[in-house]
């Protein structure tokens, strides 16, 4: 059984309870109090003979709950009173997305970092059933969301990625590969798939190796390269103006240019596929079909709670307590008088 509170902000309403316990039981006092001062205790309860305590209280205690149940039923609970088990069909997603500093270059707008935001983002919206998985990578490679089917939870993390994430910089094709493929049950029959998004520059000299264990290992890699031929600056901002360009060691600006070869070839080697990045509805329709033609394979059941509320319960009870309270008299009845509550016969 699962329970979650709609409206929390209305628990604090209940702080009225006990505010109006102590007014009425002030006002008990307060009256006992001038009947003392008026006389003898006996001989003024004799004048009101049919007047109440534990109908007064009774009354009030009525109301209270009546109050407390209104509360509830506007925090509105909802109770997982139904458990549902679900058989989804898919493959397994990666996508390993380059974090490096060269991403920020802006020979495509806004700039590549953001292009390939955008792209990710429109190829999880043309997803159904799949699970997917991110890894982000520079110099080396780090895991930001596991395997998944909580697509909402993967928008966030995707917009969250910049260069501060991994602080080893440089290009590392072969790191993100090889990490990549840790997501994927070694067993599982589930077809793997490998989205890498990046300018293809590359620093590290394992990719051939990298890419045949990766096919070895049945991974298809599709390739998106995202930058221009001619290449841009890579800007240094602070609060969003640029103040200077990224320069080598020589006090050179470095302009990073896209290095499709190495994304194809990585493509190629794992019988996958590579697209330019450039039109984002291309890259989405590329990765549609390709998508198409991989074989669907059945996950294991997840289970759902399905949380339904309750707080129509809540104000039934409300109200039907707060329409038997009008009836309640502060009066004696026979009931009453027989049970003697609080001593009230002589």
């Amino acid at each position: 059984m699962y329970d979650e509170l709609d409206e929390k902000k209305y628990l604090y309403l209940l702080i009225v309870i006990p505010i109006l316990v102590l007014i009425f039981l002030f006002n008990l006092y307060w009256k006992r109090k001038k009947q003392k001062e008026f006389g003898d205790l006996k001989l003024v309860r004799k004048l009101t003979p049919e007047k109440s305590v534990f109908k007064s209280t009774l009354k009030i205690t009525v109301f209270l709950l009546a109050l407390a149940c209104l509360i509830l039923g506007l925090v509105n609970p909802k109770l997982g009173t139904k458990v549902e088990t679900v058989k989804r069909e898919g493959i397994d997603i990666v996508f390993a997305i380059d974090v490096s500093k060269s991403m920020l270059a802006e020979d495509v707008a806004p700039n590549r970092l953001e292009k390939t935001k955008q792209i990710v983002s429109q190829i999880i919206n043309q997803l159904g059933s799949d699970r997917i998985g991110i890894v982000a990578y520079a110099g080396s490679a780090f895991p930001v969301l596991p395997i998944t089917t909580d697509y909402s939870v993967a928008k966030m993390f995707l917009q969250s990625m910049n260069p501060g994430m991994v602080s080893s910089q440089g290009t590392s094709l072969d790191e993100a590969i090889h990490l990549s493929s840790t997501f994927f049950s070694e067993d599982s029959k589930v077809s793997k798939l490998v989205i890498m998004i990046s300018d293809g520059e590359d620093h590290s000299e394992g990719i051939e190796a990298a890419t045949e264990e990766a096919n070895k290992n049945g991974l298809k890699i599709i390739t998106i390269g995202v930058g221009t031929e001619k290449g841009g600056p890579i800007p240094l901002k602070r609060n969003g103006v640029v103040e200077s360009f990224q320069r080598d060691q020589n006090g050179e600006v470095v302009v990073t240019k896209l290095n499709e070869a190495t994304l194809k070839e990585i493509a190629k080697n794992t019988k996958g596929g590579y697209i330019n990045g450039n039109n984002t509805k291309e890259v989405v329709d590329y990765v549609k079909h390709a998508l198409e033609n991989i074989e669907k394979s059945e996950f294991e059941t997840k289970q759902f709670a399905n949380y339904q509320s309750q707080f129509q319960w809540l104000l039934g009870i409300a109200f039907f307590l707060f329409f038997i309270d009008i009836f309640f008299l502060e009066k004696k009845t026979n009931w009453v008088k027989k049970m003697n509550l609080f001593n009230e016969k002589e």
